[in-house]
C-alpha cells in the first residue's frame, strides 16, 4: 500500500451505522446528570414549592381577613339602610306638610344605643319649649309643643340615665370600687385625667 493511501484511510470519517446515522464514539461523554446532581435539583424544586405554599397561605389569610372586614362593613350598611327605610316609611304615614326638615347628623358620630340622637334632640326641644313658655314666647312654645306631640322619644336615654342614677344612689352617691367596675363594663369614663368625677358630672357628660 502506498503511503498516501495509508494516510487517507487513517483520516477518513467514521462509517455510518446500519441505520444510516454515524455511530457515536465510545469516548463521547454522557449528557445525563449524576445521581447527586439529580438529588440537589429535586431538593431545590421541593424548597421552591414549599416557599410558594407559604406565600399562598399568607395571601389566603390576608384575603380572608379582608373578606371578614368587608362582610362587617356590609352588615353595618344593611343596618343603616334598614333604619333609613324605616324613617322613610314613617314619613309616608302622614302628609308631607306636617314634616319638619331636620339637619343631617355627622356620619362619624354613631348612636351608642338605639334612638340616642332622637331622644337627645327631643329633650332639647322639650327644654326649649319650657324656656319659651317662661319667657312668654308663645308662638315658639306652640311650635315646639306641636313637634313634641307628634314625635315620641324612644325612651332608651331616660332609661339609661335612671339606671345610672340608681347605681349611684345605691352606693351613697360616691364613685367607689363597685361603681367603677360597673362603669367600666358600660365603657363610661369616671375620671378626667387624674381627677375622679362626681356622679352628677358623669351623668352630664354621658347622658
Amino acid at each position: 500500500m502506498k503511503l498516501e493511501e495509508f494516510l487517507q484511510d487513517k483520516t477518513s470519517p467514521t462509517p455510518p451505522s446500519r441505520g444510516g446515522e454515524p455511530s457515536s464514539s465510545p469516548y463521547e461523554p454522557s449528557s445525563s446528570p449524576e445521581p447527586e446532581e439529580e438529588i440537589e435539583i429535586q431538593k431545590a424544586v421541593v424548597e421552591s414549592l414549599a416557599a410558594d405554599k407559604v406565600k399562598i397561605e399568607e395571601e389566603a389569610t390576608l384575603a380572608r381577613s379582608r373578606i371578614a372586614a368587608l362582610e362587617g362593613e356590609v352588615a353595618s350598611l344593611k343596618v343603616e339602610l334598614a333604619r333609613s327605610a324605616d324613617r322613610l316609611a314613617r314619613n309616608e304615614e302622614t302628609p308631607s306638610s306636617s314634616k319638619v326638615a331636620l339637619l343631617e347628623r355627622n356620619v362619624d358620630l354613631d348612636d351608642r344605643f338605639e334612638g340616642e340622637t332622637r331622644d337627645h334632640v327631643l329633650e332639647v326641644l322639650r327644654e326649649a319649649r319650657d324656656a319659651a313658655e317662661k319667657e312668654g314666647r308663645n308662638r315658639r312654645a306652640q311650635v315646639l309643643e306641636a313637634v313634641l306631640l307628634e314625635n315620641a322619644p324612644v325612651g332608651e336615654l331616660a332609661a339609661r340615665r335612671a339606671a345610672l342614677e340608681k347605681l349611684f344612689a345605691a352606693n351613697g352617691n360616691i364613685v367607689n370600687g363597685e361603681v367603677m367596675r360597673q362603669l367600666t363594663k358600660l365603657t363610661i369614663q369616671y375620671r378626667d385625667g387624674e381627677t375622679y368625677l362626681l356622679p352628677s358630672e358623669i351623668l352630664k357628660r354621658i347622658y
